[in-house]
C-alpha cells in the first residue's frame, strides 16, 4: 500500500514536471539532457509518468535552471517531490551557488563506452567539488 502511494506522488510530480516542459519551447527536452548530461531518453524516463523512475535530487537545480521554473512552479513541484521521496530534498542551501559546466568530448560510437566516460567525468567532478 505504502509503495503505491509512493508510486502515485511520483506520477504526481513527474505530471507536474512534464506538464511545464510541454510549455516551455521546443527542445527544452534536449537541452536539458545536455545540460545534464545525459541521453535524451534518460530525460524522458525521470521526466515522464509513465516511467517509474525517480528523478533524482541532485539534477532538481538543472531542471529548474533549464526548465525557468517560477518560484510558483517550483515550490508546486517540490511539495510533490517531498510528498514521494520524504527527507530526500537537498538543503536550500546546498542547491545555492552551483552552476552547470557543459562538456563537448568525442563520442565513441559505443553507447556503453559512453556512459561510463560520463560517469567518470562526472565522479571526478564529484570528487573535485568535495574539496571546495
Amino acid at each position: 500500500m505504502a509503495r503505491e502511494a509512493g508510486e502515485e506522488a511520483t506520477v504526481t510530480y513527474k505530471t507536474i514536471l512534464a506538464d511545464i516542459i510541454d510549455s516551455r519551447p521546443s527542445g527544452t527536452r534536449q537541452r536539458l539532457a545536455t545540460a545534464l548530461g545525459k541521453h535524451r531518453s534518460f530525460v524522458t524516463q525521470i521526466t515522464s509518468p509513465a516511467y517509474p523512475t525517480p528523478l533524482p535530487s541532485r539534477h532538481l537545480p538543472t531542471i529548474f535552471r533549464v526548465c525557468h521554473m517560477s518560484p510558483a512552479e517550483q515550490e508546486r513541484f517540490l511539495e510533490a517531490y517531498e510528498r514521494a521521496h520524504p527527507g530526500k530534498l537537498p538543503e536550500a542551501t546546498a542547491l545555492e551557488g552551483l552552476r552547470t559546466l557543459t562538456l563537448m568530448v568525442a563520442d565513441t560510437g559505443d553507447e556503453r563506452k559512453n556512459r561510463q566516460f560520463d560517469e567518470a567525468v562526472t565522479e571526478f567532478i564529484a570528487r573535485l567539488s568535495a574539496l571546495l
